[in-house]
């Protein structure tokens, strides 16, 4: 099978993927192989390349899986071949410590994520555990579902710990794949909700997306809202905006940080917090560490219901590289795709 493999800790500017043909993998006890038909391409592909947050090398990356199921290991009964589904960023939990007995599968000690410790979807083929494959709602296509399963899923845990009410209004620092999928979202959940959203200086592409998605308030990050945050969301890769967000945020409001890693601080004014400005009067600061089973399970009904329809650009599987480096210079709207097959 072809796949896109990782073999060093590079700049994404170097192009480290390489188009490789591997073996098939054969399903074991328990696990599904899944002929992929398109992988979403996620900021934390950025992390592993780069080295924030190191992969088990060599490495298929991708967790934003949409394909079907074409071989069964043995003991496999929930799913059949032909099944489509998808894969997310838990590929495994041990089912066993006191994380996982409470629902907090993210939190496991032995927590396996896809593309990262187990090979993922930037391949013709690949295997998770059956019970960590997830049915995609006839609404979407392959390509709208991938998205859904990463930048969706983790947007609604998010969104989740963030306390929001109606009548309130939520800040989205960063407007990519997951803030996207977020604001429609929290259109549907509290209709009576504001939601002002802060980009990038110069992102116009993003503002106007923000905008067609009914964001109340556009602006850039630093400047200030016309009202204060009951609560805010954080999906940059950078600091700025979490300081930024703490400082408009009302009394009592929660900053919720989605993201697994954030770029080393070179400057260490960037990270100043002012105690009366950024943290007093009950203010929080909330991290989201992955996804569990439930947020898949729940948010990917919701989301047909709703409807969700990502914002997706289509790309093939051997311009990976070219993929990823726009990612990171901010170029890519709404979400992007890699088609398999």
């Amino acid at each position: 099978m072809k796949a896109q493999v990782l073999t060093r800790i590079a700049p994404v500017e170097s192009r480290p993927l390489k188009l490789m043909e591997l073996p098939l993998p054969q399903p074991e006890r328990g696990k599904v192989l899944v002929k992929v038909s398109a992988c979403g391409v996620c900021h934390t592909e950025l992390d592993e390349i780069e080295g924030r947050l190191p992969p088990k090398l060599p490495i298929v990356l991708g967790h934003e899986v949409v394909g079907v199921v074409a071989g069964l290991g043995v003991g496999v009964t929930r799913l059949k071949m032909g099944d489509r589904v998808g894969i997310a960023w838990i590929h495994s939990a041990c089912g066993q410590c006191h994380f996982c007995k409470e629902g907090q599968e993210n939190l496991c000690p032995d927590f396996i994520g896809t593309g990262c410790q187990a090979n993922g979807g930037y391949a013709e083929y690949t295997m998770v555990p059956a019970d960590f494959a997830y049915p995609i709602p006839e609404r979407f296509t392959d390509s709208q579902a991938a998205p859904l399963l990463c930048a969706g899923a983790i947007g609604y845990r998010a969104l989740r710990l963030s306390n929001l009410e109606d009548n309130q209004v939520l800040g989205l620092f960063g407007f990519g794949a997951s803030a996207h999928i977020v604001i429609q979202l929290a259109k549907h959940k509290y209709p009576n909700c504001r939601v002002f959203v802060f980009t990038r200086a110069g992102q116009k592409e993003h503002q106007e997306l923000a905008r067609k998605l009914g964001a109340d308030w556009v602006g850039a990050t630093g400047e200030a809202p016309p009202d204060r945050l009951s609560c805010a969301i954080d999906t940059t890769p950078v600091w700025k905006p979490i300081v930024e967000a703490l400082r408009v945020v009302d009394k009592g409001g929660r900053v919720v940080i989605n993201a697994i890693r954030k770029e080393e601080i070179d400057k260490p004014s960037l990270l100043d917090l002012d105690y009366c400005t950024h943290l007093w009067q009950e203010k929080e600061i909330k991290s989201v560490a992955n996804i569990t089973r439930r947020d898949a399970q729940e948010f990917l009904p919701l989301a047909a219901e709703i409807p969700i329809i990502p914002e997706i650009q289509e790309f093939n599987l051997a311009e990976a590289n070219e993929v990823l480096l726009r990612l990171k210079r901010g170029k890519i709207q709404g979400a992007a795709v890699l088609r398999i097959s």
